[in-house]
């Protein structure tokens, strides 16, 4: 897999087990410290094997995203415990709304047997008044022969009446208890419908729950698989990028002993000029160089672009080698024009291995020792061996030739032929 994909890879990871706004900024400083690491892997690593490099991008890659992996997947185990713990809660909220609804049934049922007892006893005076039995009492009444006889049938028919009253009563009564009984009746199975709705949807959590840690652990084994099946790549290409590194060390310590050359040469013809001049030889050749007044600093800066890589040694965090990066990297677009930071002669010009496109400008001697700046990878160079250039004069143009990962200018200034740190002979603002 390349590095956009792994990086992709990853970011899809951290989205699928993120969750809101907190799981997208997450993500988004997953994916930056990835391709911090990234980036750096591949600054240290650019003089390696294209395989040790693949491999070192995946290491990195598979141990930078690890850590978030491993926390998606704890966090998976806990929504599992949460939703599992929640389906058994809804299960038994279910259970008890049904209890509920099979009570609340019950009593709608007893009630709706009162109504209709309530029902048959009015039926049966209404049926009675019907035929006729209501006024046969009252002609009894009217027909009895003594006061007690008629004080008895009165009371006989208040009795009637009162009965009559009661079932009336209770039916009234039994309908409103029927009423109220079915509203709770109802109001019961809507609570019950809730809970087996909860309940289907707790279950249905705590399955997806699973699923997705399930699929945070597949997530962590494949980064454990993946880095260490980049280690052993890495270990297969140890003998090929040692000697790369091996060879950067010997291309740079023979241009060096050129550029001393040359500054030698340049200082012998400046004293036999003087010689033959009747001048006493300068202990020193002056450079043409002027200190720009308003930038403060002795080079012109070479190229418009940010720095992407420091000057000074590095560790391989693969290898477990140091390695001198002999200059300062700056990001720039490919095409982008270089321009000469001083006055000078050019004294190399070409390809040279690791540094692609190689340009080297000689500026005199300063204090004693020989000044020089350099250019590599560049996709052309535009000026030839011996050819004098100007100050900010357009030498060549970015590239990414040699051992070079990315569009972008290797810059170096050398004195006495060793590459020394460039930020202190350049504007501060690297502009």
């Amino acid at each position: 897999m390349n590095r956009i994909g792994i990086i992709c890879a990853i970011g899809a990871v951290v989205v699928l087990l993120g969750s809101g706004t907190a799981g997208h900024a997450d993500a988004r400083d997953d994916k930056a410290r990835v391709d911090r690491q990234l980036q750096e892997t591949q600054a240290t690593l650019e003089a390696a094997t294209d395989r040790a490099q693949q491999a070192a991008a995946d290491h990195a890659a598979a141990t930078a995203a690890l850590p978030g992996a491993q926390d998606a997947l704890e966090d998976a185990k806990g929504r599992v415990i949460a939703a599992e713990a929640a389906a058994r809660q809804a299960q038994r909220d279910r259970d008890a709304a049904d209890a509920v609804v099979e009570a609340a049934d019950a009593e709608y049922d007893g009630a709706k047997a009162q109504v209709e007892q309530g029902r048959d006893d009015v039926s049966a005076f209404v049926a009675a008044a019907y035929k006729g039995s209501g006024f046969a009492m009252f002609n009894s009444i009217l027909e009895s022969g003594s006061p007690n006889d008629l004080a008895l049938r009165i009371s006989y028919l208040d009795r009637v009446a009162a009965e009559s009253q009661r079932a009336l009563d209770e039916l009234t009564i039994a309908r409103m208890s029927a009423k109220q009984r079915s509203g709770a009746a109802e109001l019961a199975r809507d609570k019950a419908r809730q809970a087996a709705e909860q309940t289907r949807q707790a279950l249905q959590d705590s399955m997806a729950a699973q699923a997705g840690a399930e699929q945070a652990a597949a997530d962590v084994k494949t980064l454990i698989d993946k880095s260490a099946q980049a280690e052993a790549v890495a270990s297969s290409e140890r003998t090929a990028v040692l000697a790369r590194y091996q060879q950067l060390k010997v291309d740079s310590d023979r241009i060096a002993g050129e550029l001393r050359a040359e500054a030698a040469a340049e200082a012998a013809a400046a004293a036999k000029a003087a010689r033959a001049a009747g001048r006493p030889a300068a202990s020193g050749a002056q450079l043409t160089t002027a200190i720009p007044p308003s930038s403060g600093a002795f080079f012109l800066m070479p190229v418009h672009g940010w720095k992407s890589s420091n000057y000074g040694m590095r560790f391989d965090p693969v290898y477990k080698v140091y390695q001198l990066h002999a200059g300062i990297d700056v990001a720039a677009g490919g095409g982008q024009p270089i321009v000469a930071a001083a006055d000078g002669k050019v004294v190399r010009a070409g390809w040279a291995g690791g540094n692609g496109n190689y340009t080297c400008i000689s500026h005199g001697i300063y204090q004693g020792k020989g000044l020089a700046t350099c250019y590599g990878h560049q996709s052309q160079i535009l000026v030839k061996v011996g050819q004098t250039v100007r100050r900010g004069e357009l030498i060549g143009r970015v590239g990414t030739t040699g051992a070079s990962t990315g569009n972008h200018l290797h810059f170096e200034v050398r004195l006495n032929g060793s590459p020394i740190q460039p930020l202190s002979w350049l504007p501060g603002c690297l502009c």
